[in-house]
């Protein structure tokens, strides 16, 4: 058994020297850095750390690409506390609207208590809103 690795010249944990030819056909699938492979669907490299570059045409999940929220935050060019309060608001009106289809209203008295719970919602979107505009970064 001691005959199968004969003449190894490298530690078993240092990545391989790769040959022009073979680097520019395994592509992304070495650390840029530390030159160790990538384990497979890895984001991260396993030895220094590094992020693995994306893989070209690689689209990723759509609805996480979508909601991303550097993403959405940048387009809309607000601070990260005021795209919290626009969140918030845009919950407090969604509440607001699910109010009205979950609770049904059989006398006048429910109807009245269902528009209060509304105009609460309501405020609540209005003050998040508020201090969404107040924590708006002036473009400089």
């Amino acid at each position: 058994m001691s005959e199968a690795a004969h003449n190894v010249h490298q530690e078993y944990w240092r990545p391989p020297n790769a040959s022009q030819s073979d680097a520019s056909l395994r592509g992304q699938l070495v650390c840029q850095q530390c030159g160790s492979e990538f384990i497979m669907g890895a984001r991260f490299c396993h030895v220094c750390g590094s992020e693995r570059e994306p893989l070209v045409g690689y689209s990723g999940n759509r609805l996480v690409q979508i909601l991303d929220f550097q993403r959405i935050r940048e387009g809309l060019g607000l601070s990260t506390a005021a795209m919290v309060a626009f969140i918030v608001g845009i919950g407090c009106v969604i509440a607001a609207i699910a109010t009205g289809f979950i609770f049904s209203a059989a006398t006048v008295l429910d109807w009245q208590a269902v528009q209060i719970w509304r105009i609460e919602w309501l405020l609540g979107a209005s003050a998040a809103f508020l201090a969404g505009i107040l924590l708006k970064r002036n473009p400089s």
